[in-house]
């Protein structure tokens, strides 16, 4: 199973820009098509090209798992329209917008900003159905931005305590470990766009790096 590096408008940061779960991988327009193969072609996944709100910051804004993808209300129609094309969708009437930054989710579970509204946490358990466990990762709230998990693994940020290591690992149902991507990044996510097929990762991710992200999730 592939593991690729690739940057987004020139950014390591690629899980800013794009999403992904089993079965599709969102990503915002402009992208060549060679790279558009590339990514459809690591994850095994179809591509959908839109932006949320007007923003290309997709994996920040966006989350999900193969139940389904839940976006913000800032959502306009026709990037609704076009990634209902590809997935389930569910807007999440909730004043926070982020939501890739605050919910870690795969397929068995979903870890949660522990502040995270009503709207969010209901959301998680009707459309995503899995059960939300409220937790921080490394003391910090925004636990999707400090994490990328799949149906293999989870992949957490360095300064993850134990006791929160384990509260992912009982909610995701994954073996979870610690490591930086880009360099030493500790905001995971921003360097990764994974699933249980592949993984792309900003090209400053070293090779230590690369090592553990290969092991994690199991690729």
């Amino acid at each position: 199973m592939p593991i690729i590096l690739a940057d987004v408008f020139g950014s390591p940061n690629i899980g800013v820009y794009c999403f992904a779960n089993e079965n599709i991988a969102i990503v915002p327009p402009g992208l060549t098509q060679h790279k558009i193969n590339q990514f459809a072609d690591t994850l095994g996944v179809r591509i959908c090209n839109t932006t949320i709100g007007g923003s290309t910051l997709v994996g920040a804004l966006v989350t999900g798992n193969s139940n389904a993808v839940l976006v913000p209300h800032t959502i306009r129609d026709y990037e609704l329209d076009r990634i209902r094309e590809f997935s389930t969708v569910v807007i999440v009437n909730s004043k926070w917008t982020a939501l890739g930054n605050v919910i870690l989710t795969n397929d068995s579970g979903a870890v949660v900003h522990p502040e995270a509204s009503e709207e969010i946490l209901s959301a998680v358990s009707d459309e995503l159905k899995v059960s939300p466990v409220l937790s921080t990762l490394g003391a910090l709230s925004f636990v999707g931005a400090l994490g990328v998990a799949t149906d293999r693994g989870a992949l957490l940020s360095p300064n993850t305590s134990e006791e929160e290591r384990a509260a992912v690992k009982n909610a995701l149902h994954v073996e979870a470990e610690l490591s930086s991507t880009n360099g030493g990044v500790a905001f995971v996510k921003s360097g990764i766009l994974a699933n249980s097929r592949g993984a792309v990762v900003g090209p400053l991710t070293r090779g230590a790096e690369l090592m553990q992200v290969s092991r994690t999730l199991g690729l």
